[in-house]
């Protein structure tokens, strides 16, 4: 099964029903060898979490695994040593979106939002995420998440795009939002919708038209999707590494065919992620806690 044959299935997705487990490993193995547009950098190793300070080793060496597979990263604080993973980035020839990382606290939120401002004008910044699942979390009011992404893009410099990342549908029913960013930063999750896999990229498209009408011709870009590959179940969404493997071709193969801009969740697995989204959320990377390829 070569790429160029998958990529003439990218509109409904393979048919996996005849491909054999080596083939599909090879596949898998030849796309990630011909590279992704994006992918989340995983920051935290075993026994870490956030608000734990991070090295410049760390980030270091987890760039130079995923260097050779994506042409961005994205990062999702700009303080507490995630400001390295933009540096570090860049040094290695990589294109970024970095992100402030918003929630209840103000004078986190100053610092954060100082944080990527900092970095957009020493060069760092590709485009600029004010805000991560903000509205998703209700940590903070529209127009609070409104002053922040404002004050940033009056002092990121001029042909840095400023968006704000938040699921598909919160662009829809927050219009506001959709007309102050430049750029829609939309998460698409067929899993957490509990969409079974069959379904899944003709689910994750309609999620990207949802935020293409909200744009209204503003470029939109996939921040995060991905599928896990072990946890619980979530209706018909069941996590497998056969599942998580073929969810990953089926993207990527969408994403070369029609030219969407997609950053892939997520590089490594993250054990603390435990805590807010239950076993599933330990098991989204393409590489294990210990920084070994899974499939």
């Amino acid at each position: 099964m070569s790429i160029r044959e998958g990529k003439l299935m990218a509109l409904t997705g393979l048919d996996f029903t005849n491909k054999t487990s080596n083939d599909l490993q090879d596949l898998f193995r030849e796309i990630l060898e011909e590279g992704m547009h994006g992918l989340c950098f995983s920051l935290y190793e075993e026994g870490q979490k956030p608000g734990d300070i991070i090295t410049e080793e760390q980030v270091r060496r987890r760039m130079k695994i995923i260097r050779p597979h994506t042409q961005w990263v994205r990062s999702f604080s700009s303080t507490e040593g995630n400001e390295l993973v933009p540096m570090i980035a860049k040094e290695y020839g990589l294109k970024t979106l970095v992100g402030a990382w918003l929630g209840k606290d103000p004078e986190v939120n100053k610092r954060e939002v100082n944080g990527l401002i900092q970095l957009a004008q020493e060069g760092y910044v590709d485009i600029a995420a004010v805000g991560n699942e903000v509205m998703y979390r209700e940590d903070l009011t529209e127009d609070e998440l409104l002053d922040y992404i404002s004050h940033a893009k009056a002092l990121i410099p001029e042909g840095i795009p400023v968006g704000y990342v938040d699921a598909y549908y919160e662009f829809r029913d927050r219009p506001r939002i959709s007309e102050m960013v430049d750029v829609i930063l939309a998460n698409c999750y067929p899993f957490w919708e509990g969409c079974a896999f069959d379904y899944s990229l003709l689910y994750m498209k309609n999620m990207y038209q949802q935020a293409q009408n909200a744009g209204k011709g503003k470029k939109v870009i996939i921040t995060e999707t991905g599928w896990p590959s072990r946890g619980k179940s979530l209706r018909d969404a069941h996590a497998s590494e056969e599942n998580a493997r073929n969810y990953f071709i089926n993207t990527q193969l969408w994403s070369t065919s029609e030219n969407i801009d997609i950053f892939y969740f997520s590089s490594f697995d993250e054990s603390w992620k435990v805590g807010p989204e239950g076993d599933v959320g330990a098991h989204w990377g393409l590489w294990d806690k210990n920084e070994n390829l899974k499939f």
